[in-house]
């Protein structure tokens, strides 16, 4: 592990909120993400954690589950961690696994069992349950294609328990997860510090003639040098008409003379994301007109961040933010003032130059779960990213 793990008090707090929350006489099942292959023996690395288990256990091992009944009669019963089984041929192909211990110590939980004891345990419990908590995914940017571990389990649960009325426990997840703790907090400040150790790394290498995956590279070695696995999300290195594409992660331009390249980067830490996006002049120096649109833009994430406050709702919020990017592109010239005057208001006429959201939520994912619906609470972290 590179990071400073938090304690497993934290993990505990966690899982007592989730049960605050849960209905009597269920039971609620969390599994790990799978190892996922490419071909042949080829598999995707390094292995990341589904975040909602993560969130309640601190376990980042494959092959894990968290079961939760606190209706139980039996205090071990009330919430039991299962993990992979190692062995001495494991140990050496792979290196060392949790022990029941080191399982028991991350994650604070007492009742510690191998894999290979839960459905046994399972049957014995949800026979004593009406509803049982499953974790589908109900971001409101997902689109999965991918059948995961969580998936086969419920399509188990609901063939060979049809009596158990399913319940989504990811609901519980988002509000729980949209509020940061002092903890979740500093785990994302120091993922935001990498970040900036990287990009300050980068603004003397930046000249013409640099490739954009150089410049990617020398912000991997700054996050893998600072405890970091690497970027929290796929990067964004963009310079000249790339950096029009709001997704161009091709990375292999070369940065021209005179031209701009937007970076959209961020490390992580601890699991934890940070998220980044700056715009800088490959030759050193912006043009005057480079200039006018970036303190444009500069400004109107100076006014956006100061609307992001409790109480304030998320589509007022952007509506705001929308007023102020039309004044700065009139100012720019990109737009009139007839245009803004007689725009769709479904299709307002800034869209032309800025068509993505301003904020997300940020923490364990980059795209973090939130409650989009309703106003906004302390502690919620959000990205402030206009641009044109």
């Amino acid at each position: 592990m590179r990071y400073k793990p938090l304690p497993s008090d934290f993990y505990k707090k966690n899982r007592i909120n989730f049960v605050d929350s849960m209905l009597s006489k269920s039971i609620a099942v969390f599994n790990s993400n799978d190892i996922y292959p490419i071909s042949a023996d080829s598999t995707y690395f390094p292995f990341q954690q589904h975040r909602d288990i993560f969130y309640l256990t601190g376990i980042e091992q494959e092959e894990t589950i968290l079961l939760i009944f606190p209706d139980a009669k039996k205090i071990k019963e009330k919430e039991i961690l299962f993990i992979k089984e190692t062995d001495e041929k494991i140990s050496i192909w792979e290196g060392e696994k949790l022990s029941l211990e080191k399982a028991r110590d991350s994650s604070g939980i007492e009742t510690v069992l191998w894999l290979s004891d839960f459905e046994k345990v399972f049957n014995s419990l949800a026979n004593k349950c009406e509803k049982l908590y499953i974790n589908t995914n109900e971001h409101y940017r997902a689109k999965v294609e991918t059948q995961t571990r969580e998936d086969r389990f419920i399509n188990w649960a609901k063939k060979k328990y049809p009596y158990l009325k399913h319940v989504k426990g990811n609901l519980i997840l988002q509000r729980l997860r949209s509020i940061k703790t002092n903890e979740e907090i500093n785990q994302i400040q120091k993922a935001c510090d990498i970040t900036e150790k990287g990009f300050k790394r980068i603004l003397n290498f930046v000249t013409p003639g640099v490739y954009e995956y150089e410049i990617e590279a020398e912000f991997s070695h700054e996050f893998l040098k600072n405890s970091s696995l690497g970027f929290a999300y796929q990067p964004i290195i963009a310079s000249g008409k790339n950096n029009n594409v709001l997704h161009y992660v091709k990375n292999n331009g070369v940065c021209k003379s005179g031209d701009l390249v937007l970076i959209d980067v961020g490390a992580e830490y601890g699991n934890y994301s940070s998220d980044m996006t700056r715009t800088i002049p490959i030759s050193g120096k912006f043009s005057k007109r480079q200039r006018k649109v970036y303190n444009a833009v500069l400004k109107v994430k100076i006014e956006a961040t100061k609307l992001l406050s409790p109480g304030t709702l998320w589509k007022e919020y952007h509506h705001e933010v929308g007023k102020i990017m039309s004044s700065e592109l009139i100012s720019l010239g990109l737009l009139t003032k007839s245009e803004v005057k007689n725009q769709n208001p479904k299709d307002p006429a800034y869209k032309k130059y800025f068509m993505h959201g301003t904020s997300h939520h940020l923490g364990l994912d980059t795209h973090d779960y939130g409650l989009i619906d309703e106003p906004m609470k302390k502690n919620m972290d959000f990205t402030v990213e206009p641009g044109i």
